[in-house]
């Protein structure tokens, strides 16, 4: 694949400005090495945790004896486990996420974002890998750490093209299912399917404990109806067509999209998930840059 491709979804300049930035687990991860994030389990790394009494087999440099010499007991100083984690990056591709209303198409914001977050993990240790569909599976990649495992990413994204109708809620229910231990999830897309379905998968999600965040991606069209003339509306899933005088139903729309926007954002604090509403005509890498940050001072605060 030629650079041009790769300039359409990874863009030097951002990689440069994120560079001295890091993605930070929300909860401790379950990992396969050493690593930077905490873990649930006890290890050896720098950052003391607790003391426990000594019982035969443990290693004797672990001993605290300036506690012995206090208490004349036998202590082992415990320290958290830093390990890496493994992401999984989940891109709706389904036909809605073609709509772009000044160019900018909702699927190519998603698969700028989601080439940005894959080169920082793997960048940064992490496994990363990649599932997009649409009313099924098109692309199930494995976490992988490696670097060249980055240019099949890449390649998958940028060959990836909006068709079909969602299959958003089976796909996170199955994810939820097949991986069961603890991982980092983000998912990408509009959310056009069933909200109550839609929690119910976040709900198994915090259930399975993963570390889960959403960049709910939406087109300024589609939050204000700024249009000024009658206009025929076609459902780009499901083909059904409308006419419609925006004046008239304006009113009616946005406080539709309202209380979608507010279900969809309690439903996910309900079930501890990273919520990121996106308006396509915010430039993505500030969007990434402050999910970051935001990351970074919770783990900060945790620390």
């Amino acid at each position: 694949m030629n650079e041009n491709v790769y300039s359409e979804i990874l863009d030097g300049d951002v990689l440069t400005r994120l560079s001295g930035q890091f993605l930070h687990a929300r909860q401790p991860m379950v990992g396969n090495i050493v690593g930077h994030h905490k873990s649930p389990y006890r290890g050896s790394s720098v950052e003391f945790a607790e003391y426990r009494k000594y019982v035969p087999g443990d290693d004797p440099r672990l001993l605290d004896w300036r506690v012995l010499a206090r208490t004349d007991r036998y202590y082992i100083r415990e320290f958290e486990a830093d390990t890496n984690l493994r992401c999984y990056v989940v891109v709706d591709c389904s036909k809605s996420m073609s709509f772009g209303e000044k160019g900018v198409r909702k699927f190519d914001y998603a698969r700028k974002v989601a080439a940005t977050l894959s080169y920082m993990l793997v960048h940064q240790g992490d496994a990363v890998g990649l599932e997009i569909f649409d009313d099924g599976v098109v692309s199930d990649i494995p976490p992988r750490r490696n670097p060249l495992h980055l240019k099949y990413i890449f390649e998958t994204l940028a060959g990836a093209e909006p068709r079909g109708e969602t299959g958003l809620v089976a796909e996170l229910h199955q994810f939820a299912e097949r991986i069961r231990q603890r991982a980092m999830v983000i998912i990408i897309s509009d959310c056009f399917c069933d909200v109550d379905e839609l929690l119910n998968c976040f709900e198994h999600l915090h259930f399975q404990k993963h570390d889960f965040a959403l960049f709910h991606l939406l087109d300024p069209l589609e939050l204000d109806l700024a249009l000024d003339r009658p206009i025929r509306f076609q459902d780009l899933e499901s083909s059904d067509i409308l006419l419609a005088e925006p004046e008239i139903i304006r009113e009616q729309y946005l406080e539709a999209v309202r209380e979608y926007l507010v279900k969809i954002h309690e439903g996910c604090n309900k079930h501890n998930a990273d919520y990121r509403r996106v308006s396509t005509d915010q430039p993505y890498d500030s969007v990434i840059a402050d999910f970051l940050i935001d990351r970074a001072q919770l783990a900060k605060g945790r620390g």
